[in-house]
């Protein structure tokens, strides 16, 4: 057994571990980094953020997908196998590995692969998969960053053959003929839509009536018409009462009598701290009832040494805003200056289309009784889409009918993701919505969408005026 002492140990190399060890080295810190996988990355690299957006865009383009709005009379989505699929996710996957190694290596940072385990407030052991103590590791500060994991219910039959949580999923062998995904949420919308572009018969079983119900209502209807053109079900106000896994199918039965079939199935109805083996109760830390871990506004636990971020705080539980997290509670542990997480980020969906927004919704603006208009520009309008195929979507932007401060930016369709970060910049500077009419944009871009955005919701307030 190896003994170590070090300011800052860091369990899980995930995002939000990642971006905190490089932030305490930078400040000199000793730090080490605990990962239980024989590789640092943790979920997101593996079974989260990365492998589901390189599947995206393996799929998107081993398909021709984008052509099929060109040639649509004369060709159909090319068939891809799952061994094309990956080969792109591993090549993607092995890269972003060689990177994650070269930053710990180049910051001096101490990687050591085991399972952690609080022994008291200060220090932690490593052991391996038999039990077997590899390191004892003396700490001054420490952060919980070990991610989160699907749920599984002892009431659901898992078999990785036809039953799979979001993680197994990965490994399917085919790709299906028909699948069911419980769970309209942002991994179960995002998957379905994934296999839906492939050609799978997918339908989507929930309790809500529609697929996001968090998003813009106008922005929700607009995905969900576009995944019906794939082929997607949405099933909604249903309540599951039993998941049979048989020979040749999967049968789900909802309350009601209502029964459901399919080659597969995806359970996608929730996530959990995976903190299991880690003894937290040993340091003062307990879980709430939803499952995750109590930090207060600098990310502190109950015990104030020790501390938390990422996927086991819970919401908003992104790769990104982990990463700030992280961040974050490095420059706390080491009294740095910092500031509290902000409240106003994007947040990018990837189904197809993608999703992205920031900022006030129409329901939320309404409850507020702000007084405020809307500004659209539709993607058929923008020259650049029907360049590179004539796909759907649309900006919608929320501003103050009397200040026309910009109050929400909402984004549906191709490069979503990529597009809202120059809202985001306006609405940090407080920007007004005329800002985005007084622009030179590049042309033809999808960025032009804000400046028609910009002029249709300006002549609103003219022609009330």
């Amino acid at each position: 057994m190896e003994e170590l002492c070090v300011d800052y140990v860091i369990i899980g190399s995930g995002p939000a571990g990642q971006k905190a060890a490089m932030q305490a080295a930078k400040l000199g810190k000793s730090v080490a980094i605990i990962e239980k996988d024989s590789f640092p990355g943790g979920v997101s690299l593996y079974s989260g953020t990365i492998p589901s957006k390189s599947l995206r865009e393996a799929i998107l383009d081993l398909t021709d997908f984008y052509k099929n709005s060109f040639y649509a009379k004369s060709m159909s989505l090319k068939k891809v196998s799952i061994n094309d699929l990956n080969f792109r996710l591993h090549k993607v996957l092995d890269a972003q590995k060689d990177i994650l190694l070269r930053q710990i290596e180049k910051n001096h940072i101490r990687l050591l692969h085991g399972i952690a385990q609080f022994k008291d407030s200060h220090s932690i052991l490593v052991s391996d998969e038999e039990g077997n103590v590899l390191y004892h590791v003396s700490f001054s500060f420490c952060l919980i960053a070990a991610g989160s994991k699907p749920r599984h219910p002892v009431d659901i039959p898992f078999n990785r053959e036809r039953i799979f949580d979001s993680t197994e999923l990965l490994s399917i062998d085919h790709v299906p003929e028909t699948m069911i995904v419980l769970g309209g949420g942002i991994i179960g919308a995002e998957y379905a839509s994934f296999f839906a572009a492939l050609g799978t018969e997918v339908t989507v079983i929930d309790k809500k009536d529609h697929l996001l119900p968090m998003l813009d209502e106008e922005i929700g209807l607009h995905l969900q018409t576009a995944l019906s053109a794939l082929g997607l079900k949405m099933v909604g106000g249903k309540e599951i009462e039993k998941i049979e896994a048989k020979s040749d199918c999967v049968e789900v039965l909802c309350k009601g009598g209502l029964v459901f079939s399919s080659d597969v199935l995806l359970y996608a109805l929730g996530r959990e701290a995976n903190v299991a083996q880690l003894q937290i109760d040993k340091v003062g830390i307990f879980l709430n009832k939803k499952g995750y871990i109590e930090v207060n506004a600098l990310f502190q636990t109950t015990t104030p040494h020790i501390y938390a971020a990422g996927d086991v705080i819970d919401s908003p539980a992104l790769a990104s805003t982990s990463m700030e997290q992280g961040r974050l509670a490095a420059r706390h542990a080491f009294g740095e200056e910092t500031h509290h997480f902000p409240t106003f980020y994007p947040i990018g969906i990837y189904t197809i289309p993608e999703i992205s927004s920031c900022g006030y919704t129409e329901a939320e603006l309404k409850s507020l009784n702000f007084r405020y208009e809307i500004g659209r520009a539709y993607y058929y309008e923008i020259a650049r889409n029907q360049i590179v195929g004539n796909d759907p979507g649309m900006f919608k932007i929320l501003f103050h009918a009397d200040t026309l401060e910009i109050l929400g930016i909402h984004i549906i369709g191709r490069s979503a993701t990529e597009l809202i970060h120059i809202g985001q910049v306006a609405m940090s500077f407080r920007a007004k919505i005329d800002y985005f009419i007084d622009q030179v944009f590049n042309y033809p871009t999808y960025a032009e969408g804000y400046r028609i955005a910009a002029l249709n919701g300006c002549n609103k307030i003219k022609r009330r005026k």
